[in-house]
């Protein structure tokens, strides 16, 4: 790579080094200087159309705007001068002269960079007294509402709809004075959702529907945490009060997304508060289910599972963990099943076949993962099945975002027509389900294909090639032997290849990491793996079960035939997700579960137990780059409680029937210490996370000698989600459903 040239300034009287075609404006921010701008928005397009980063510059005949102007070698820069506070004094009056005052009722009051700008420079009079041109306040969508005379012309929003999310639903009309923002639609928006424009404007002209004359900043908290729909893992800050979210926003750039939000990171947060929401236990008495309370419940779950232990042995009671709980809540869930009841019949809903992927790179595991920082910094990304913009936005995001900033080529093969197909460099359409043929090709140069296909992957891995390192991003239609191929052709690459497979949900990633699978114990460990096995038996005082468990839906067919007689299920729906729910439960002895609501699964079940969202907990996820990240509890729900707390009371309440010992974790940080020790991987800084920032995994993984991976068909099942659902919760996320283009998504 070749060395960065460095230009050396003086801005202020300050000398500075930065490297060449740095923007003055960026050069200032490096000195704790503020340039103040309006227009000017990190990633986008330059505009310099609201004249408020207006600086001197030494031999230049007039001020210059800083956000235009590159830095060069000798240059001196002055951005406190009386003539340059004038200038943005004499701007700040001209914007202001068809601004409405309206601050007091302004949903941007307190938040507003215009509000903060007049008070550092603004004078307290004005020379212009012609009347404001008023426009009636327009409603694009549920969503989003649009204030034309608050609106100071940045086209922020513009920009960011067009480049950042290439959906081009925003525009202006009109000129000069009477220039207004106009949505792709004439009166309404049809968009993506996204609320991107609204966070984006520096003013109240874009607001949001779900916040509009609800409160005041400063009568608000400020929690950030992980979204819980997706597998991207974007932070998000959920504005709270009386315990109620207000709204989401990630308006401080921080996380792994910087300022990227989709519509249900910034929006799909209502369920919180959802009239179905369960609040107290529920247990099956004469066929029905009946509140009753929590010492009830408890009690009944752990003397039915001890009485079936007596009866049936461990092999015949089944748990399935959540792709939506922590990391430390599966953990615990699967040291239960194997250290209290002696069995791996542990399995979740599997949307992506991360074991397969850590299994084909073996010792490689821990240096080829692909982290959302590297996709964005990739020269060349080859995308292959999913479409990440409709089910992992943030991947679509930061692919974009390579593509604008670093020149970055895509590489797409899919049997599906894509969004992604417009920025691509190469395109490859395969015959439906034929991904995985298409990479045996590229790995062995092998297989049947269309007519002509062959020919493209050629061009395609030929351009590859070429590249000094790679992003290989595959969706659920490469898994097992597939995968395999796609990592033996990475290591015919000549450059750096990285790897990271799309899965579905907050967690997904991490329930696989932590060991909720039915053949490998956490970190991927083979139940034969000696040293893992001494390992946990160490930690958990118990022996740990080396005979290879049911799956999630060889469990779900053995409740139907009564081979199995109890099922603990947390926060999954397995009798949805698996086509069981209308042939009911079967000859099932018990079925104990956690909700949040009375789901497909909750409705069979003979114990059902409140639980708390993923926003009403403390914790950490793993997104499917294999990042680990805090969550961070924003809000108390009346009768819920966090699935760690419901293991640790049954726990207990299984210790006083006879059956195993009980966890004594006092909080979830506790249970993140032990994993830092018995999973492979996870023994990562704290300082990281404690921070706010996203720690990569490092699996250390050996085959041991293994056969060749391959997953059972039809174990893998992908959610198939878009922008507007997210499985079961996504039906109680009241305002996207409302959307018309939720309505019009299959």
């Amino acid at each position: 790579m070749a060395e960065t040239k460095l230009v050396h300034l003086k801005i202020d009287d300050r000398d500075v080094e930065v490297p060449a075609g740095t923007l003055v404006i960026e050069a200032t921010r490096r000195l704790g200087i503020e340039v103040p701008s309006f227009c000017y928005y990190p990633g986008l397009t330059l505009q310099a159309a609201c004249r408020m980063c207006l600086i001197e510059v030494e031999k230049a005949p007039k001020l210059q705007t800083a956000c235009t102007q590159v830095v060069g070698e000798g240059m001196v820069v002055r951005t406190n001068t009386e003539q340059v506070r004038n200038a943005r004094k004499f701007m700040l009056e001209f914007l202001l002269s068809n601004h409405p005052l309206d601050c007091p009722v302004c949903d941007k009051g307190g938040e507003c960079e215009l509000q903060d700008m007049v008070f550092r420079y603004g004078a307290d009079t004005s020379r212009f007294v012609e009347e404001k041109i008023h426009r009636p306040e327009e409603k694009w969508s549920d969503l989003v509402y649009y204030d034309a005379p608050r609106c100071i012309l940045c086209f922020r929003c513009v920009r960011v709809c067009d480049e950042g999310m290439d959906v081009k639903a925003l525009g202006v009309g009109m000129r000069g004075a009477h220039s207004i923002i106009i949505p792709n639609r004439e009166d309404h928006l049809e968009c993506e959702e996204c609320g991107m424009c609204i966070d984006i404007c520096p003013v109240g002209a874009l607001t949001s529907g779900t916040y509009r004359y609800k409160t005041r900043p400063w009568e608000m908290q400020y929690v950030s945490t992980i979204c819980t729909h997706c597998s991207n893992g974007c932070k998000t800050t959920l504005s709270v009060r009386n315990h109620e979210i207000l709204r989401a926003n990630n308006r401080d750039l921080s996380g792994i997304n910087k300022e990227f939000l989709c519509v249900k990171g910034r929006f799909g947060f209502d369920f919180t508060k959802h009239p179905e929401r369960l609040k107290q236990p529920l247990l099956r008495k004469g066929g029905k289910l009946f509140p009753v309370s929590w010492e009830e419940a408890a009690q009944a779950a752990a003397t039915k599972l001890k009485e079936l232990h007596t009866a049936y042995g461990g092999e015949a009671i089944g748990f399935i963990g959540s792709n939506r709980a922590s990391n430390e809540e599966n953990y615990m869930l699967q040291r239960l099943a194997r250290a209290t009841f002696g069995t791996n019949n542990i399995d979740h809903h599997r949307t992506a076949d991360y074991t397969g992927l850590v299994t084909a790179l073996g010792e490689r595991a821990a240096d080829s993962s692909l982290t959302m920082e590297h996709l964005y910094q990739s020269n060349a990304v080859l995308v292959i099945g999913n479409d990440p913009s409709n089910q992992n936005p943030l991947v679509g995001w930061q692919i974009r975002a390579g593509i604008r900033h670093n020149g970055a080529k895509i590489f797409l093969v899919n049997s599906r027509e894509i969004k992604l197909e417009r920025k691509a460099t190469q395109f490859v359409q395969v015959a439906d389900g034929q991904e995985a043929a298409a990479v045996r090709w590229l790995a062995t140069g092998e297989g049947q294909l269309a007519a002509g296909v062959s020919e493209k992957l050629a061009a395609l891995k030929s351009a590859l090639e070429a590249e000094p390192d790679v992003a290989i991003v595959f969706g659920s239609e490469l898994t097992g032997k597939a995968i395999e191929d796609v990592v033996a052709f990475g290591l015919k690459l000549p450059g750096k290849v990285r790897y990271m497979a799309l899965g579905d949900y907050a967690n997904s990633r991490g329930a696989a990491d932590m060991g909720v699978l039915p053949d490998r114990l956490p970190g991927y460990a083979y139940l034969d793996n000696r040293g893992v096995v001494e390992s946990l038996a160490k930690h958990w005082g118990a022996q740990v079960p080396t005979k290879q468990g049911m799956t999630a839906p060889e469990m779900i067919d053995a409740a139907q035939t009564g081979r199995l007689k109890a099922l603990y299920v947390v926060g999954a729906n397995p009798f949805a997700h698996f086509g069981k729910s209308a042939a009911g439960r079967g000859n099932l002895g018990l079925l104990i579960v956690h909700e949040l609501f009375l789901t497909e699964t909750a409705q069979l079940a003979d114990i059902v137990f409140p639980a708390a969202s993923a926003y009403e907990k403390d914790g950490s996820v793993t997104n499917t780059a294999g990042e680990i990240q805090l969550l961070h509890k924003a809000a108390e729900v009346m009768g819920a409680r966090s699935d760690f707390d419901l293991l640790r009371i049954v726990s207990h309440q299984l210790e006083r029937a006879g059956l195993g010992k009980a966890f004594h974790f006092k909080t979830p940080a506790a249970v993140f210490e032990e994993i830092r020790k018995t999973v492979p991987g996870y023994n990562v800084e704290s300082i990281g996370l404690l921070t706010g920032g996203a720690e990569p995994t490092k699996i250390e993984f050996s085959k041991n000698g293994h056969a060749p991976y391959d997953v059972p068909v039809q174990l893998i099942r992908p959610a198939n989600d878009n922008l507007f659902t997210s499985g079961t919760l996504g039906r109680f996320c009241t305002m996207m459903q409302t959307l018309p283009e939720a309505e019009a998504k299959p």
